[in-house]
């Protein structure tokens, strides 16, 4: 299916309209609204089942909306399968680790670059200069990434074997080598320590400032959320209660009803 550009200069990175999900009689989002604009670092946040993974789903391509649209740069993403969403410029993490725990290290920033080889599978078989090339250039390139994140010391371990905040360290650094304009982070901070979660934010900010990427996270950690975004939008049962900074935030009525029942207020 061809996709069409209807934004032109200055263009969003992520621009979602009127975006419905409904799963049989259960409505999971509830026209969702979003812009983010290059070079942002926003927020998502709710109540466990609020709707927030689902969003991150449906941008990522793993789910078709029930009404609604999402476009990344101008381009809508309808009906196009995951790897082509990739394609556009979207990479992903996920609140439960999802590494190739029997691939090494290097070879799992290595495969997260499939979309990008510029080869097929005569090149592949033949095992031609054209694929002995890209082979080498990603292979340097991975390397470097891993130097980047200072995990090169664990270039030939398998992830299972690593802390599990480096995993979580590893996945980012796997979801940048598809060189993306958007990262979704769903739930990073999940599962880490205190001594972490201070890492985790460095890292993101690190990331922020180092790569030309726009961040949309996904957090239960409120400190984190408010120390790095500075737009956030809260959902509850898939309908959005609360968006502006992160002060506002913190300050909504509704969003401490949310959070903490209707006796907060």
């Amino acid at each position: 299916m061809a996709q069409t550009q209807v934004e032109t200069d200055n263009a969003p990175v992520l621009e979602i309209c009127g975006l419905t999900q409904h799963f049989g009689g259960l409505t999971a989002v509830n026209d969702f609204n979003v812009k983010l604009m290059p070079g942002e670092l926003s927020g998502l946040i709710g109540p466990n089942g609020a709707g927030k993974t689902t969003v991150f789903n449906l941008v990522s391509g793993f789910y078709q909306p029930s009404e609604g649209r999402i476009l990344i740069d101008g381009i809508p993403t309808a009906e196009l399968k995951p790897h082509k969403v990739t394609a556009l410029g979207v990479a992903r993490t996920f609140q439960n680790i999802r590494l190739w725990n029997d691939m090494t290290v290097l070879d799992n920033i290595r495969v997260a670059q499939h979309y990008r080889l510029g080869y097929g599978l005569f090149h592949a078989i033949a095992r031609s200069k054209h694929y002995q090339e890209r082979e080498k250039e990603i292979a340097q390139e991975a390397a470097e990434l891993l130097e980047v994140f200072d995990l090169q010391r664990y270039a030939n371990d398998f992830p299972k074997n690593l802390p599990y905040g480096t995993q979580r360290k590893l996945e980012i650094a796997r979801a940048l080598s598809s060189h993306p304009k958007l990262l979704l982070l769903d739930e990073p901070a999940a599962g880490l320590n205190s001594a972490d979660v201070k890492e985790l934010i460095r890292l993101v900010r690190w990331i922020h400032g180092k790569f030309d990427v726009t961040i949309w996270m996904i957090e239960h950690h409120m400190d984190v959320m408010m120390e790095l975004c500075t737009q956030i939008k809260v959902i509850d049962f898939g309908q959005t209660i609360a968006e502006g900074n992160p002060e506002k935030v913190r300050n909504d009525p509704a969003v401490m009803t949310a959070y903490l029942g209707d006796d907060v207020i």
